[in-house]
């Protein structure tokens, strides 16, 4: 299968056939997490983060690191020309110059479809704004396929804010490539998933919307939580509103 010279900017451009390969090469490669390799050696990832990050950022960073690579780039657009009037197209080309990927994470949607427009390189989409996050999407149906040892015929249900969390979508659209998947909504009622999202999803899996987690859990194989998106919300007091809706104590899975 061949993924040379490929962007990975939504995990729609992804089959089922390439999602389930991808999960698989990541599986043989779990022993090199311990030992290392030389596999990319002399390459370099440029890591433009324009948001916030601590996991997706340093994972990308230490997985380039295990396989002999080398990272360059910027943690906050204050670390860029950015601050400076640069536009994104002048800063990915510029990048290019130095790398062999780039990974991007920008606070808008559409940010790494631009970059990849603008790019002779890959580029890998760590998250824009509230719309994709595809590589979480990758390592979520991974960690469901280990612990549960089949992704096909899982009921799952997505819970918190499933309009402004991008992780959920991503992994709403990969999910719709399995067979037989149950997906369950959970979430406040001006928190529901994305329309566009539904609309791309229905048909394919059977759809269960709700608004409590202990209505649905008999029912439930696995149970996704994802945090209200303080940071995307135009207006706190609606913010205000949902903060803690969701909290999962010991007491509600026994």
């Amino acid at each position: 299968m061949e993924f040379e010279g490929r962007d990975i900017i939504s995990i729609r451009d992804l089959t089922r056939e390439e999602i389930d390969y991808i999960l698989n090469i990541a599986e043989t490669m779990e022993p090199i997490a311990k030992t290392g390799s030389d596999l990319l050696k002399g390459k370099v990832m440029a890591s433009l983060f324009f948001e916030p990050s601590t996991r997706t950022r340093l994972s990308f960073a230490v997985a380039m690191y295990k396989l002999g690579g080398n990272v360059i780039g910027f943690a906050g657009p204050e670390g860029s020309s950015v601050m400076k009037g640069e536009n994104l197209a002048d800063t990915v080309r510029t990048v290019q110059n130095y790398s062999d990927v780039i990974v991007i994470r920008h606070p808008r949607e559409g940010a790494a479809r631009l970059a990849a427009e603008f790019a002779d390189i890959p580029v890998i989409n760590a998250g824009s704004g509230a719309e994709e996050h595809p590589t979480q999407a990758l390592l979520d149906l991974y960690t469901i396929r280990r612990e549960k040892g089949r992704i096909d015929g899982l009921n799952i249900a997505l819970v918190g804010d499933l309009r402004y969390g991008r992780t959920v979508h991503s992994l709403a659209y990969a999910l719709s490539n399995y067979k037989d998947v149950g997906l369950y909504l959970i979430s406040p009622e001006s928190l529901k998933m994305r329309r566009e999202v539904l609309e791309e999803v229905r048909g394919k899996i059977r759809i269960v919307e709700g608004r409590s987690i202990e209505e649905f859990l008999p029912e439930i194989d696995v149970l996704y939580m994802t945090r209200i998106q303080k940071e995307r919300f135009p207006d706190p007091a609606e913010y205000a509103k949902v903060r803690g809706s969701y909290r999962l104590e010991a007491k509600t899975l026994e």
